[in-house]
């Protein structure tokens, strides 16, 4: 049954004859034809019905057109489902998809632009249309006055559908034209509008028209379900019948009890509890229904009679309509529209079948169903293909599949939560990878097509899904794995910044076994091509690939540490970096003895062509290693501590390889400071240059043991300077002195020393705590910290921050000041309490290791970049760069002598035997005297005293009693004469260690 009220028109619309016509109350009708109608609508120029998939229209009365035409029923070979009349035609839904366009004198057409396109959805506004495919796609067309078609500003319009590329991965379940504006609403209840905004009617708080597509934040988790467009205002239902109207309220469209424009979406609170079931916005007013009471409400102009109450008011508050009595009884309420000047709604009896409606479809999208009936084998394969080429060649498709609905999670869609059932997701995926045919489709649907078509700029969270969606898939696959993880690497990285942000959101709350498998990915694939380098695979491609493998490595590591995920650093090394290396090793070592077979060659005047493009091609191997260690440089989470200092040590060398050695430093002992400030003031050093120390007086050549010693007194040397750029604090730790009366440019050299011992793997005696390599590496120190340099200090805060008490210690008068320094503006009237006490703790740690000097490190950091001048330190974890500039803190005495060996002697000889009996009996000072003897430095190596030699060589001398112990520092040598006793070894030994600096050593 067809119930209408409003303008007057043709007697029954001449679907019956006019005597079959029932007339209620309030100027309703009723009829009843013999085919019942599916599906109809009203525009302004037009009504159409579809009856049996056949359309009739029927011109309406209006300013130009003073009377209704006669019912015309239009010749078409396809049967329609779906008619929407706009503003001066209509817009046919043809069973298979099609779309027709039916234009002012009723002529049909197809529309341009939509060829192979099934249609599932559409809508007309005054003078544009809509369509939604069934992979979620959306297409407009008509003019483009105020951006209703959702492209750009310029865009002049246009007769054909035109796809909207913004909307390409949101995954729609409705779509709604208005006078000149445009909604779509997603499956998660995200509403999105653009077009015409003069009265607010895109509920964005402004009257600002948009043109492209944009975020109605307001209604984010409200659930709708619904949307509907008016003239100038807008409607839309949240699950549970909660109505919201904004836009244009000049004739109370809006039920708000005022005439007065909205804004912003706001609740119709006359329908409170009502649980509307469906909205829809005429031209000037709105209807709503309530299937549950079989209640129609309507509100707004009523001028005409299309409020259905019998007044012809302008009314701003909902008031039911006065349906007839067999409504009531005998029928339910199936659809309800609102045209220009005209409502209807259309009925059906509860026990007819819904089938005859034409409710909208939805978005095709994949679902354990779907896959079950795949894998049966039921449907013919062309279908599956199909169905499969739908679904995986739409980002919409595939983010609208799979989703939480349980409880309605789904509609708590946002940055925080994708709303994805992850448990649903694997499943179903380990189904299709097990079926051999269907992934090898899934495969090439994937790569051919949806990765090539994903927006780089999404429109709303939702389009993100497929990023999340795809790595569980491709980590099934057993082919062609690498290739979609690149392609969905480069995707990854060209997505904008804002979806950057929530996608790594997303990656940080995924369940743990997903976040591994994230990493195991492009874990895996960094290390496949890491592997292919190392075995000679000459190819700059290989390269590029990388970089993109390890930048989505490094998104994920850093997620894992801001979001204290439980995914372990080892999880990131990959191993094959080692294999890197060493394969570089053996290749520079081969490039050495071809250096040297060359030169030979030239001497002997038998250098062969064949030979030297040979050498070329070394060349170019050892260039495209090194290429491949400098990208890894820029990711240190991938390599291990040990092979950090191995990529540090070969970039270092080759810096060093090719060179010519720069000046010998010439320094007195005696002043070895101020000979080095004024060396380095000359500004004539080469610091990419290998360090060479002379001792003025003394004899031997620097073979690494002489500049280690160097690096040893300029350490003692800097701690008592009478400049006092340093302090040493309670915990024996030293940090920059903040009073402020010291040089610039005494900072800058002690960070060119540092510097300088840190690129030729010398160490620094002197102890900065893990603070200094923090702000090195640009990190924040912390208050431990600050518990590290002062523990009693610290211990104060900490305990200031467990206290209880609102008025932390009283009886202190604790201010926000330090040493009688304000640290923030008029800190010295601001009192700690217990609500900002954290506050006061994190400025006292910031300003003793920032604020109170930040001068001294400016000018320190600037003198460390200059002396180091390879980069690659950046790499370090601060740990890591503290032990590489201090040295082990561990002295493990026992593993010095296991790591020893002997030349004219061994282990078990009685002279050895006493030696390593009178060195365990040294004090841990004298033990350390010994390695500033033998080494030139009391530090340990990073790695322990294996990772340095130790030969002790007996010597035949005559008067061996009367002779000390001597050392090759160059060559970690000891050479001991043959003593008589232990009690002579002991003497002569401790004799040597504590007087090691006024003799010089080799």
């Amino acid at each position: 049954m067809l119930c209408f009220w409003g303008a007057q028109v043709r007697e029954g619309f001449e679907l019956v004859k006019p005597d079959q016509v029932k007339h209620g109350k309030c100027g309703l009708r009723s009829l009843c034809p013999r085919t019942a109608v599916q599906d109809m609508s009203a525009g302004r120029s037009f009504a159409g019905f579809i009856q049996d998939g056949k359309v009739s229209v029927l011109r309406l009365r209006s300013e130009d057109y003073d009377h209704d035409g006669k019912l015309k029923q239009l010749q078409l070979k396809n049967k329609i489902r779906l008619i929407v009349c706009g503003g001066d035609g209509a817009v046919l839904l043809a069973n298979g998809g099609k779309v027709l366009i039916m234009d002012k004198s009723t002529v049909c057409k197809p529309l341009k632009g939509l060829e192979n396109r099934q249609v599932i959805q559409i809508a007309c506004g005054d003078h544009h249309s809509v369509a939604l495919t069934n992979d979620g796609q959306v297409f407009v067309w008509g003019e483009n006055s105020h951006g209703q078609l959702g492209s750009r500003k310029d865009h002049p319009g246009s007769p054909s559908a035109q796809h909207v590329q913004s909307l390409s991965g949101v995954p729609l379940a409705q779509i709604s034209a208005g006078g000149d504006h445009s909604f779509v609403l997603s499956l998660s209840g995200v509403v999105f509008g653009w077009g015409k905004n003069s009265a607010g009617q895109l509920g964005l708080g402004d009257t600002t028209d948009r043109h492209v597509p944009t975020v109605v934040n307001s209604l984010n988790q409200k659930k709708t379900v619904s949307i509907s467009c008016g003239g100038e205002h807008t409607a839309t239902l949240s699950k549970g019948g909660t109505v919201f109207t904004f836009g244009s309220g000049g004739c109370g469209q809006l039920g708000h009890k005022s005439f007065r424009d909205e804004h912003h979406p706001r609740v119709v609170a006359e329908l409170w509890g009502s649980e509307v079931s469906q909205v829809t916005c005429g031209r000037h007013h709105t209807l709503v229904s309530v299937t549950s009471s079989k209640l129609i409400y309507s509100f707004g102009c009523g001028m005409q009679g299309q409020l259905g109450n019998g007044e012809m008011i302008k009314q701003s508050v909902p008031f039911p309509v006065d349906l007839p009595t067999e409504c009531n009884h005998d029928y339910t309420i199936e659809k309800i529209i609102a045209g220009e000047n005209h409502s209807f709604a259309l009925f059906f009896k509860e026990l007819e079948s819904k089938g005859i409606s034409n409710p909208s479809r939805g978005v095709l999208t994949l679902n354990d169903r779907m896959i079950d009936r795949w894998l049966s084998g039921t449907d013919p394969w062309a279908t599956i293909k199909q169905e499969i080429n739908t679904v995986f060649s739409s980002a919409a498709s595939l983010n609208g599949s799979f989703l939480k609905t349980s409880c309605d999670d789904h509609y708590q869609t946002s940055e925080d939560h994708c709303c994805l059932d992850f448990d649903l997701v694997k499943s179903s995926f380990a189904k299709l990878s097990g079926n051999k045919s269907l992934i090898s489709e899934v495969v090439k649907v994937v790569q051919q097509t949806l990765l090539p078509s994903l927006n780089p700029n999404p429109v709303g969270v939702e389009s993100l899904r497929v990023y999340l969606l795809l790595p569980e898939l491709i980590i099934r696959l057993k082919k062609q794995k690498t290739e979609l993880t690149e392609a969905l690497a480069s995707k990854i990285l060209q997505l904008d910044p804002d979806s950057h942000k929530v996608l790594e959101k997303y990656w940080s709350k995924l369940p743990d076994d997903w976040l591994n498998s994230l990493v195991e990915l492009f874990h895996n694939a960094s290390a496949e091509l890491i592997e292919q380098i190392s075995c000679d695979e000459m190819d700059c491609d290989l390269t590029r690939r990388l970089k993109k493998f390890l930048k989505i490595l490094q998104m994920i590591y850093q997620v894992c540490c801001s979001a204290n995920r439980d995914i372990p650093n080892r999880d990131f090394i990959i191993h094959e970096i080692s294999d890197l290396l060493d394969t570089l090793q053996a290749t520079l070592e081969d490039l050495q003895l071809r250096l040297q077979l060359l030169q030979l060659l030239r001497l002997l005047q038998l250098l062969q062509s064949a030979m030297t493009e040979d050498w070329e091609d070394m060349l170019k191997l050892k260039d495209f290693y090194f290429v491949t260690i400098n990208i890894l440089v820029k990711f240190p989470f991938v390599a291990d501590n040990v092979s950090k200092r191995r990529i540090f040590h070969s970039l270092q060398c080759q810096l060093f390889r090719f060179r010519a050695n720069g000046k010998v430093l010439h320094i007195n002992r005696e002043s070895v400071w101020l000979d080095t400030l004024t060396y380095l003031r000359k500004k004539k050093h080469s610091f990419r240059n290998p360090l060479q120390v002379t001792f003025i007086g003394e004899n031997g050549v620097d073979m690494r043991g002489l500049s280690a010693e160097f690096f040893s007194l300029l350490s003692q040397s800097l701690l008592k300077w009478e400049n006092k750029v340093l302090e040493v604090h309670e915990s024996s730790l030293v940090w920059f002195n903040p009073d402020g009366m010291q040089a610039n440019r005494d900072f800058y050299y002690l960070g060119v020393i540092c510097g300088m011992a840190l690129y030729n793997l010398h160490y620094i005696n002197i102890d900065f705590p893990l603070a200094l390599f923090k702000k090195l590496l640009q990190q924040r120190p912390t208050l431990n910290d600050l518990e590290e340099l002062s523990p009693v200090e610290a211990r104060s805060l900490k305990s200031l921050l467990e206290e209880d008490e609102d008025e932390v210690v009283d009886m202190l008068f604790l201010d926000f000041t330090f040493k009688g320094k304000k640290l923030i503006p008029n800190g010295d009237q601001i009192q700690v309490t217990k609500v900002n006490r954290q506050k006061y703790v994190d400025l006292y740690v910031d300003f003793v290791f920032n604020k109170s000097v930040k001068k001294q490190f400016k000018h320190f950091s600037r003198g460390f970049f200059k002396g180091c001048p390879l980069d690659a330190w950046s790499m370090f974890h601060p740990e890591e760069l503290q032990e590489l500039l201090h040295g082990s803190p561990k002295y493990e005495w026992k593993e010095l002598q296991q790591c020893a060996s002997y030349e004219k002697c061994s282990a078990s000889d009685e002279l050895i035997k006493n030696f390593w009996t009178v060195f365990f009996e040294l004090s841990e000072e004298n033990k350390k005297k010994f390695l500033i003897f033998l080494y030139g430095t009391d530090r340990v190596p990073v790695g322990g005293f294996s990772k340095r030699s130790l030969k002790i060589l007996l010597s035949d001398c005559p008067d061996a009693d009367d002779r000390l112990p001597e050392a090759q520092t160059c060559f970690g040598i000891l050479i001991l004469p043959k003593y008589s006793d232990i009690n002579t070894l002991r003497n002569k030994l401790i004799h040597a260690v504590s007087f090691c600096e006024v003799f010089g050593r080799g």
